[in-house]
């Protein structure tokens, strides 16, 4: 596990080193797409044939609240604009990609999820959930991954490599802001800004712990009654370096956090993109 392990962050940090610097690693044929709509963004990234990353494009975005699109427009717009960014970064049209969506949420939010994909030109060759795209990544046969997103909190327990169960339920990001705003008397957009600058991570963990032992009460509820001896945590909201303790030590179950976790599920989901 150990080794698996290494080899999926050695995969992200090449990964994320991509989409920061804005580069495209070598690769031939088609190239696999997926689109990530987040709550707090978006990322678009690409793969070869045999799952390397090849190149990646993100921002923030703020279309997407608890898995639904509240601002088709903007979404599709954005969507768009990032296509046409790793076009250029890629040197090739892109033409079709897979998407993703939080478990649970509503078959008329999975089809605006996918609407939005197409309106920006794509043609939609998957629609995964996010904690099962974020498995392939890690590569998780057996044990739950756990999506922390902005809005909701995901799972998705897995045997023998088969998705056995999958949940969502609302908390994320987004009320780990609101706590913070609330503390320290900020607006939300201010207590947004604060929470993501890594220099303030001593100031702002313990305010939010709360927040993050929430997500783990609901993960803890969501594996009673299954075999899990591992949790894997990925999505930005999980980026605070005690995050993972926090999880372990409320549910009494090892949990390990890849490098890189907010890259995890959109390389996931460019990886079940079907050719």
């Amino acid at each position: 596990m150990q080794n698996d392990l290494a080899k999926c962050n050695d995969v992200l940090r090449n990964f994320e080193t991509l989409v920061n610097e804005g580069k495209c690693s070598e690769y031939q044929g088609t190239l696999k797409v997926g689109v990530d709509l987040g709550t707090a963004n978006i990322v678009i990234a690409a793969t070869d044939s045999c799952n390397r990353p090849v190149a990646g494009v993100s921002c923030r975005s703020s279309v997407v609240k608890d898995g639904i699109v509240v601002d088709y427009i903007k979404a599709v717009r954005t969507v768009k604009d990032l296509k046409a960014r790793l076009e250029e970064i890629t040197g090739t049209e892109l033409t079709s990609a897979a998407t993703a969506i939080p478990p649970g949420i509503i078959e008329g939010n999975v089809k605006v999820i996918s609407n939005v994909v197409s309106g920006a030109e794509f043609d939609v060759s998957n629609v995964i959930d996010e904690p099962t795209a974020a498995a392939t990544v890690i590569g998780c046969s057996s044990g739950a991954v756990v999506d922390v997103g902005g809005g909701t909190t995901g799972i998705s327990i897995l045997k023998d490599g088969k998705v056995i169960f999958t949940g969502d339920e609302p908390t994320g990001g987004t009320h780990m802001t609101l706590a913070l705003a609330g503390y320290y008397g900020m607006s939300f957009e201010e207590g947004e800004e604060y929470k993501i600058s890594r220099e303030n991570e001593e100031n702002v963990f313990p305010v939010i712990k709360p927040v993050v032992e929430k997500m783990a009460s609901i993960i803890r509820n969501y594996i009673q009654g299954y075999d899990v001896d591992c949790i894997y945590v990925v999505g930005g909201a999980c980026c605070f370096e005690k995050f993972s303790d926090v999880f372990e030590q409320y549910i009494g179950v090892r949990t390990v956090k890849p490098a890189a976790p907010l890259l995890v599920t959109p390389l996931g989901i460019a990886m079940n993109s079907r050719e």
